[in-house]
């Protein structure tokens, strides 16, 4: 009994378990990690050989700034872990780093890293497509503004809704009655009420040309100022600046249901023949469309609003989607750095629906990683 006793205590202190010391790590190498903002060393190593048997049970990542400076522990890994990132270094200072395998009884430290430093990268290689994306777009909306001021035409495509105001106005002028124009209810802040605004001017030459009444109730007060002026210029390029009155813009409150029942109120009493809605709506649009329907106004919405969009489809008689709002802008305009964008941006456009169909005809073919085609290794 006593001999087996002691076979098995020799058997067991032979064993990888039962050492004290594990093989140390290997080939362990400490590098700055790429295509970031800087603070950050990536650190790799080759297993412990006993991390195979199960022998080691993890990891911990020693640093220190000297190369003979005493090392401190900066984090724990689990076995089979081959890497783990520092994200606590400063830049451009030297650091030297050791892995240690950890066993139940013991540890064993690898040989040190050479110094390596954290560092930011100006430019991140991954994001290659983007960069490569922007650069079209830019490039189109660069070459079609300096091909606008050339005096060359581009060519845009027109929208019903725009080419619609002459017969609204039109309208409003043979039946006597009045039109409104309303630019949303945000401030002068949102891109919306500024593309509202361009088309008030162009609605606004229309009605001085037709002798027409226009009433553009606003809810924010700087609004009431920027639609002022865009009628008053408008008016006197028509030819008719003593048309202009400067109650034919008033402010009527901030508050969103407030303005709406003020509108609803001014629809069902004066019965306008014309109403344009333009810019950033909200609850309110479904409420100002059905009652305009309801009074048999011819109605031209435009927005950005997603949500808003249907009840101004289902209600109005022409509807600017999207970005359509913001097209007119430049169609009404005729400023060459808008038409200029505008063109650009819908031929980037073109590239990026050629981008993608080139992308969905590879998956197709089995070339499933894209990214090598765009990325710099």
């Amino acid at each position: 009994m006593k001999k087996i006793l002691a076979f098995s205590f020799l058997a067991l202190s032979l064993s990888p378990a039962f050492s004290q010391v594990p093989a140390p790590a290997t080939q362990v190498q400490a590098f700055d990690t790429p295509n970031d903002a800087g603070r950050s060393i990536t650190i790799e190593w080759q297993i412990s050989i006993d991390d195979k048997d199960g022998v080691v049970t993890g990891y911990q990542v020693l640093r220190t700034e000297a190369p003979e400076g005493e090392y401190t522990k900066i984090a724990d890994s689990p076995r089979g872990t081959d890497s783990y990132i520092d994200s606590s270094p400063e830049n451009h200072k030297d650091y030297y780093y050791k892995v240690r395998a950890v066993t139940a009884s013991g540890f064993s430290d690898s040989e040190p890293s050479t110094a390596v430093q954290a560092m930011g990268q100006w430019f991140n290689r991954k994001r290659l497509n983007a960069l490569i994306a922007v650069l079209i777009i830019s490039g189109a909306i660069l070459y079609f503004i300096e091909k606008a001021r050339s005096g060359k035409e581009l060519y845009i495509r027109k929208i019903a809704g725009i080419e619609a105001v002459e017969e609204a106005v039109g309208r409003a002028t043979e039946m006597g009655r009045k039109i409104v124009f309303i630019p949303g209810i945000q401030d002068m802040d949102n891109m919306q009420t500024i593309a509202g605004i361009t088309i008030l001017g162009h609605v606004a030459r229309k009605a001085a040309e037709y002798e027409a009444k226009l009433e553009v109730p606003v809810s924010r007060a700087l609004v009431m100022v920027a639609c002022r002026e865009v009628t008053k210029q408008a008016f006197t390029a028509s030819g008719r600046p003593d048309a202009y009155k400067d109650d034919m813009v008033y402010y009527v409150t901030d508050d969103q249901f407030g303005y709406t029942a003020a509108l609803d109120g001014l629809f069902v009493r004066e019965k306008p023949a014309a109403i344009f809605m333009q810019g950033a709506f909200f609850a309110e649009s479904l409420i100002l469309a059905e009652t305009g329907n309801y009074i048999g106004a011819i109605q031209i919405a435009g927005t950005a609003q997603p949500s808003q969009l249907p009840f101004f489809v289902a209600a109005c008689d022409y509807t600017l989607i999207g970005e359509e709002l913001f097209a007119a802008s430049a169609y009404l305009s005729k400023d060459v750095k808008l038409l200029g964008s505008l063109k650009g941006q819908d031929v980037g456009k073109f590239f990026m629906m050629a981008a993608i169909l080139v992308g969905v005809i590879l998956a197709s073919l089995g070339v499933y990683d894209l990214s090598r085609l765009f990325t710099v290794r």
